[in-house]
């Protein structure tokens, strides 16, 4: 009965190896995608036991040491305080920046959260610190866009990179760029392919990202990506600090990117980062729906 599974999971890697559709597979073997990508990564890491079954019991079990969940609480507070996203993503990413070792993983600062009932989310809406801001219009397509820089984040292996998101106000379309990094150069490639597809804007809301508005050193000089707003024609617009609020729906579309591309589909190289990420673009426009919509599609 063993041999005959190993035999199993050794065709159906075979077959996704030789380009048949992972759902066709699945849909002969009676078996869920989850099953089957889990295999095709074993299978990848080039271990010669890879379609040997491993035990799932954990070889120790040991509760998270007391000054690791101490700094996650103190992480979470401090966002807390700023008025910023304090989530469990939020607090992964601002361990990478201060350079925390050894990291705890998503799970685990989730079950710390909990433990110490810190999950609770804020009453009521953001408040505004008295910053006067315009309401951008977004009556028609391309005329306002929201964008922002998710990441660092990490595939199944030692590659990093940033997403760079952007959300149409109107239509609720989306456009999608991963980058080697954050620098200047990459930042303006990513928006030029998005604009390709999606069209240029009007005007872009962005925040206050040193990725965005240029150098700290030179806070009165235009940096690369308004350079290229002003050479096309759209009007860069800066939210006020602290106030991740203000671009309101591309934060809601980063949740979902999150959840529904991140934490779903298994990328191993750069190449398959870019169809993966063009595909989910794709069905994105196509299939989700929005309450603003009143639940038609783009």
């Amino acid at each position: 009965m063993k041999d005959h599974i190993e035999q199993e999971r050794v065709r159906a890697v075979h077959r996704f190896q030789k380009g048949e559709s992972a759902e066709a597979i699945c849909a002969s073997l009676g078996r869920s995608m989850v099953w089957l990508y889990r295999w095709a990564k074993r299978y990848a890491e080039g271990d010669d036991t890879w379609c040997a079954s491993r035990s799932t019991r954990p070889h120790h079990c040991e509760r998270t040491a007391q000054e690791i969940e101490e700094i996650v609480k103190l992480v979470r507070l401090n966002l807390y305080n700023q008025e910023l996203f304090c989530g469990a993503q939020a607090i992964l990413w601002e361990l990478e920046d201060l350079g925390v070792k050894p990291r705890p993983s998503l799970r685990t600062i989730n079950r710390i959260l909990s433990r110490n009932e810190l999950t609770h989310r804020r009453t009521g809406q953001y408040e505004a610190k008295g910053t006067p801001y315009p309401k951008l219009p977004a009556t028609r397509p391309n005329q306002t866009h929201q964008a922002d820089l998710v990441g660092p984040c990490y595939l199944k292996g030692p590659l990093r990179f940033y997403g760079l998101n952007a959300v149409d106000l109107a239509t609720v379309r989306c456009g999608l760029h991963p980058s080697h990094s954050k620098a200047g150069q990459d930042i303006l490639d990513g928006f030029w392919e998005i604009w390709k597809r999606m069209g240029i804007p009007d005007n872009i809301q962005i925040d206050n990202a040193m990725s965005f508005f240029g150098s700290p050193t030179h806070p009165r000089g235009m940096g690369p990506l308004i350079r290229l707003c002003l050479h096309q024609g759209v009007e860069p617009w800066f939210i006020p600090m602290s106030e991740p609020w203000r671009n309101g729906l591309v934060e809601q579309f980063n949740d979902l990117y999150q959840q529904k591309f991140l934490a779903k589909v298994m990328m191993l190289t750069p190449e398959a980062l870019l169809r993966a990420t063009l595909a989910f673009e794709q069905r994105h426009n196509g299939r989700y729906r929005y309450s603003k919509l009143r639940g038609q599609h783009r």
